[in-house]
């Protein structure tokens, strides 16, 4: 078997090359596709020298790998990637501004507001049920209300 991968290494290194650009695209991630540039290179390496001994083709994956790894990582942080959603992930960041109805009186700056389909925790000046009030900020979990008035002076 050993003997088959030697006459044909170039192609077993274009295949594994191919093999990872495909996982490359089913796994999340940006990582695969530095090994398969690094399979590539060795590949084409072991095209042109056919006679390249097994242990010298992973030398050069492994260094190719290291090398194509450390050219990523360099550009990813010179050039990051923008989201199109900067607070996908942030539900507390995502509810600010967003005006709910008092749920339980606010009393002694403490009372339950309706955000979504449920009731969270409060905090703000005395209000009553019924009341519309505005989301100023999100502090674990307990939102910060303010009276809508105060918001007019924003707009």
């Amino acid at each position: 078997m050993i003997d088959d991968f030697a006459h044909h290494a170039a192609a077993a290194w274009v295949v594994a090359a191919v093999a990872l650009g495909i996982a490359e695209l089913a796994i999340p991630g940006v990582f695969l596709i530095f090994l398969a540039i690094a399979a590539a290179i060795t590949g084409l390496a072991t095209f042109v020298l056919p006679d390249l001994p097994l242990i010298v083709q992973g030398g050069s994956f492994a260094a190719w790998s290291v090398v194509s790894v450390l050219i990523g990582r360099r550009w990813y942080r010179d050039y990051p990637v923008e989201t199109s959603d900067p607070l996908l992930n942030d539900r507390a960041a995502r509810v600010v501004g967003a005006i709910v109805v008092v749920a339980e009186p606010i009393t002694g700056g403490t009372g339950r507001a309706v955000l979504g389909d449920g009731t969270w925790p409060a905090t703000g000046p005395d209000a009553a049920a019924g009341t519309r009030m505005r989301i100023v900020a999100v502090e674990n979990g307990v939102l910060r209300l303010e009276p809508l008035e105060q918001n007019r002076s924003d707009r």
